[in-house]
Parts: structure tokens; sequence; C-alpha cells
């Protein structure tokens, strides 16, 4: 049997895929969580075979509890859902197993079709519309965690808050990525982003 869990910080998405989980596919075991500690929390009572997580969650985001829940559930199947750019994130979450990637933004027939087939397909697709190869490509996932947060316009003071971390240790994340992405300073790493929408959507 299918037990699906649903993490979003927006109560009414939540909802709308709880909804169209059990009219659309039939599953009758939802459960949902709005934060990386209630996901952690919900795993630990029960054993899912599905999840169905947003990136940014209220309490950080998905890559920082992804590690932990790929070692003590490795066989559970996720699938993001997400304003966030896909390319952002591509090379960290395949490095976790997580091969399904929906926009929030897609058309519901595309989001259906993405459902219905983490749902109940054994094989998971591989999305190659962002450039393999490319600078992001490089980053490890907690200089991609540091980037969203640098790119969000946070610190490094708030940011070594965020993510439990020191000071140092987030400038050097920091130096990491402006010398993978050849910047020199946050504003000349937005830049590069927006130069770089293609490798970013």
């Amino acid at each position: 049997m299918r037990e699906l869990l649903i993490a979003d910080d927006h109560r009414m998405i939540r909802k709308g895929l709880i909804v169209t989980c059990q009219t659309e596919f039939g599953l009758k075991v939802i459960d949902e969580a709005s934060s990386c500690s209630e996901i952690m929390a919900a795993l630990k009572r029960k054993r899912y075979t599905h999840a169905i997580f947003d990136m940014v969650l209220t309490d950080g985001t998905t890559l920082e509890i992804l590690p932990n829940i790929r070692t003590l559930y490795p066989e559970l199947k996720i699938l993001i859902l997400s304003m966030q750019p896909y390319g952002m994130y591509r090379a960290s979450l395949e490095r976790y197993g997580i091969r399904q990637f929906v926009s929030k933004a897609a058309p519901e027939r595309e989001t259906l079709r993405q459902l219905q087939n983490f749902l109940y397909n054994d094989t998971d697709p591989v999305r190659r519309d962002a450039m393999d190869g490319s600078v992001l490509d490089r980053l490890t996932p907690r200089e991609v965690e540091v980037l969203h947060y640098l790119l969000a316009g946070k610190g490094s003071n708030e940011i070594a808050e965020t993510l439990n971390m020191k000071q140092n240790t987030i400038s050097t994340f920091k130096r990491r990525i402006f010398e993978k992405s050849k910047t020199k300073s946050v504003l000349e790493l937005k830049e590069w982003v927006s130069i770089n929408q293609d490798i970013f959507s």
C-alpha cells in the first residue's frame, strides 16, 4: 500500500495535493508537514513509501535534511514540488537519488502526469533540461544551500545561524562559490545568475 507524506509551508497547497492524490490516484494514507522538523518527526512515526517535498520550508531547506533521510529511509521515493529553479538544485538532488522535480508553475495536466508516474511507475525519469557539466553541477549540496541564502539576501551571520554552522565555515563556502562562478561579490553573483538563467530554470 502506498503511504504518502506531503510537506509544504503553505496549508492550501498541502490540502490541494491531498485532495488530488485522493481523488485522482485513490491514495488512502496521506499525512502532511510544514517544516523540516515535522518531516523528520513524521518519518520516525511511520514508514512511508512516497514523499512530496517543497524545497523551502518554514525552518530551512529540504537539502538540509536529505542526508539524514537517505541514511534512515533509503527506500523512500521523493518528488520535489517547488517554485525554486530546478537547475540550481539538480546535481545536489541527484546525489540523493531524487530524480523527479515538478515546478509549481507547471500546467495541471503535466503535474498530474508527473504525479502519476511518481506514484505508480517503478522507474524515475531524469530531467535533462538543465545543462550537464554546468558550474552548478560542481557545487556541493552545502554550497547550494549557502548559494540559496545568498541569493535571498541573507548575510553570513544570518546564514550561519540558519544552518547552525560557524561563520568562518560559511565564509569558506562563499569563497568556493565565488571561485566556481568566477565572481567576487554577492552583487556579481546575482548578476551571474541573471545572465545564466538558462541553467537555473
